[in-house]
């Protein structure tokens, strides 16, 4: 039950700070450096895609880019 409520808390935070509080999380769960790096490189490029900084690709280009 406290994860739901805890869930709920930080869903009604706003966006910034939802996205600070996801790259403390996902920072916490390596000690590896090259891991941590690699972590904040793609909590970056995702915070870049919210924030319409960068264009995601459409499941059709990622396939054409790939083939």
């Amino acid at each position: 039950m406290i994860t739901a409520h805890l869930t709920e808390t930080v869903l009604a935070l706003p966006e910034a700070e939802r996205l600070a509080l996801a790259r403390e999380i996902i920072a916490s769960l390596s000690n590896d450096e090259a891991q941590k790096t690699a972590i904040n490189e793609g909590v970056q490029r995702m915070e870049d895609i919210i924030k319409g900084q960068t264009v995601g690709l459409t499941e059709s280009q990622f396939r054409q880019a790939l083939g």
